[in-house]
C-alpha cells in the first residue's frame, strides 16, 4: 500500500497548519526498519502484578514528560479483574460487533461490505483488534494500531500494537513507537500508522480512565490481600486442649498432641477433667476489607459504565444489554471516536490504491448503529404517524388553496429525501399505499396498472402525467372549480368528464 503525504492526512484528521511535516526520507527508513523487524515489532512485555499508590503516582508523572510505559502497564494490570474485563468487553467487543452502516461512493461502499461470507472491511479491520484499539482509548485515552501489507490481496490488516511502546516527545510534538529496531516516528493516516486518541489532541492520557481505575484497583488488591491474610491467621477457630489440674506434664503433652493431631472428622475418647475448646475471634475488623472491595467495585463500575447497574438480565444483544449495561452517551462516544481514525486514517489509503486521489472527495466512511431497539420502534411510529400526519394536513388544506412546504417539514424532522422517480424506476420498493399519492407521477401509476403511458403526439411524455397523483387531483379539482363558476355565471351545465 502507497503512502499518503502529510498534506493529505492532515486534511483528513483536520491537523493544524503548524504541525510538522513529516518527511518522505523519514518514511522510507521507516519502512525500512519495518521490513527488517517484520512481526517482531513489539518488544517483549512484562507485566506487573503487585502495585502501590506510590506507582500510580509515578505513572502519572512519566506519562506528562511522554513516558507512557508505566501508564500502560497499570492499564494492562487493571484488566485482570473481572469487573472491569467484563464491563469493558461490553463497552468494546460488543460495539464493534454492533450493526455498521456506511456512507459515500456507492462503488467504494459495495466493494468495503463484500459478500454476506467475505467483508473486506471485518477482513481489514478484524473485530477483535478493533476492540483492543477502542480499550485502550477508553482506558489509556491513547491507543495505536499499524497496517500491515497482506500479500494477495490489495488492503491491509490493522493489528492493535501494544500502548506500552508509545512515546511523546513534547520539543517535536511528535509521537513515536519503541520497536526492538529503535524509535519509528508515527504519523496518523500515512497508510502505516493509526492513532487513536480519544483523549484529546493534546495530552490524550490525562483523560484516560486508567487512573480513576487504577486506584481503585490497587485499593481492591490490597484489601482481598488484607482479607485473605485474616481469614488464614483467624477465620479458623484456635483449638484448646483442656487438662485436668491434677495431671502430670507427660499427661498434659499427651492431650495436647492428640488435640493437635485433630483432623477431618476427629473422635476422641476423654476422661473426666479433659476437655477440647475452640477459641474464635470476636473482632469484626474484617468487614473493613469488604467495604473497601464494595466501594472499589462501585468506582470501577461508574468509572466504565457511567452508572450503578447489575449483572442479571437476559442475555446476548438481542435482549439489547449493552444498552441496559452502558450508558447510552458513553456507547455512542466510544462508537463516534472509533469511527473517526478508520475513517480518516485507516480507509483513505485504500481508497486512494484503487480508485486514485479523485475518489476522497466522496471517500466511503463507517459509523456503528447504537440506537438502542426500543428506540428503533419509536422512530418507526413516529415516522408512520408524521407520514398520516402530512396527508391528512395536506388534504384540510386543500379548500383554501394552501399548501404545506413538504421539503421543509422533512428537513426539520431529519428525514433524508430522494426525488420520486430515483425511488420508482428500476428498484422493487414496497411503499405504504397511503404514499403512492404522493410519490408517483401519473404515467408511473399507469405502468403499474398495465395501461399504456400517456404521451404527446410527437411521443413525448404528456408533461400533466408527469406530475404526482396526488398534484395531477388538485389540477383537476383546481379546474373543476373553474368550471363550475364559469357555468354558473353563463347559466349552463358542467359536464364533469369533460373537466376531468
Amino acid at each position: 500500500m502507497g503512502w499518503l503525504s502529510s498534506n493529505i492526512t492532515n486534511a483528513l484528521q483536520g491537523v493544524a497548519a503548524y504541525a510538522p511535516l513529516v518527511d518522505a526520507a523519514v518514511q522510507r527508513r521507516v519502512e525500512e526498519i519495518r521490513k527488517l523487524v517484520s512481526l517482531r515489532v513489539n518488544r517483549p512485555t512484562m507485566t506487573d502484578v503487585r502495585w502501590y499508590v506510590a506507582d500510580l503516582e509515578d505513572a502519572m508523572r512519566a506519562a506528562d514528560m511522554g513516558f507512557l510505559a508505566p501508564a500502560s502497564k497499570l492499564w494492562r494490570a487493571t484488566r485482570s479483574d473481572g469487573i472491569v474485563a467484563g464491563l469493558l468487553s461490553t463497552c468494546t467487543d460488543g460495539l464493534v460487533r454492533l450493526p455498521k452502516s456506511f456512507s459515500g461512493d456507492d462503488e467504494q461502499v459495495e466493494a468495503l461490505r463484500g459478500t454476506y461470507a467475505t467483508s473486506v472491511f471485518d477482513a481489514m479491520f478484524p473485530p477483535s483488534e478493533l476492540a483492543l484499539l477502542a480499550a485502550d482509548g477508553r482506558g489509556l485515552g491513547v491507543g495505536v494500531a499499524e497496517l500491515v501489507p497482506v500479500e494477495g490481496r490489495d488492503y491491509p490488516v490493522m493489528v492493535r500494537q501494544d500502548p506500552e511502546w508509545l512515546r511523546y516527545r513534547w520539543d517535536q510534538n511528535q509521537w513515536y513507537f519503541l520497536s526492538n529496531e529503535g524509535e519509528l516516528p508515527i504519523t496518523p493516516g500515512d497508510g502505516r500508522w493509526i492513532l487513536h486518541v480519544p483523549g484529546g489532541r493534546v495530552s490524550p492520557w490525562q483523560h484516560g480512565l486508567w487512573y480513576a481505575l487504577g486506584d481503585a484497583w490497587i485499593a481492591k488488591t490490597h484489601a482481598k490481600a488484607y482479607r485473605s491474610n485474616w481469614e488464614s491467621k483467624l477465620a479458623n477457630p484456635a483449638r484448646v486442649a483442656v487438662s485436668p489440674q491434677g495431671a502430670s506434664e507427660e499427661q498434659s503433652q499427651s492431650w495436647f498432641k492428640d488435640v493437635m493431631a485433630w483432623g477431618v472428622n476427629s473422635v476422641f475418647g476423654v476422661k473426666p477433667g479433659y476437655d477440647v475448646k475452640l477459641l474464635e475471634s470476636n473482632g469484626r475488623g474484617y468487614e473493613a476489607f469488604g467495604e473497601t472491595i464494595k466501594t472499589s467495585n462501585e468506582e470501577i463500575i461508574i468509572s466504565l459504565a457511567g452508572q450503578l447497574v447489575t449483572t442479571t438480565g437476559g442475555t446476548g444483544f438481542a435482549n439489547a444489554d449493552i444498552h441496559k449495561s452502558i450508558r447510552a452517551d458513553i456507547i455512542k462516544a466510544i462508537a463516534d471516536s472509533l469511527a473517526h481514525p478508520i475513517n480518516t486514517q485507516g480507509l483513505p489509503a485504500w481508497i486512494v490504491d484503487r480508485y486514485g486521489i479523485d475518489a476522497l472527495a466522496n471517500r466511503a466512511c463507517v459509523a456503528w448503529d447504537v440506537a438502542p431497539p426500543t428506540d428503533r420502534d419509536s422512530e418507526g411510529k413516529a415516522l408512520v404517524s408524521l407520514a398520516e400526519g402530512i396527508q391528512s394536513m395536506r388534504d384540510a388544506l386543500v379548500p383554501y388553496g394552501r399548501d404545506i412546504d413538504i421539503e421543509a417539514l422533512l428537513a426539520m424532522h431529519g428525514i433524508p429525501t430522494v426525488a420520486a422517480t430515483n425511488i420508482t424506476q428500476g428498484k422493487d420498493v414496497q411503499l405504504p399505499v397511503s404514499i403512492y399519492p404522493l410519490v408517483l407521477t401519473g404515467n408511473e401509476a399507469r405502468r403499474i396498472a398495465r395501461v399504456e403511458p400517456k404521451l404527446l403526439p410527437d411521443g413525448t411524455p404528456d408533461p400533466v402525467f408527469e406530475l404526482t397523483v396526488h398534484e395531477m387531483q388538485k389540477r383537476s379539482d383546481a379546474f373543476a372549480e373553474i368550471a363550475v363558476e364559469e357555468a354558473t355565471t353563463e347559466g349552463t351545465e358542467v359536464d364533469m368528464e369533460d373537466v376531468a
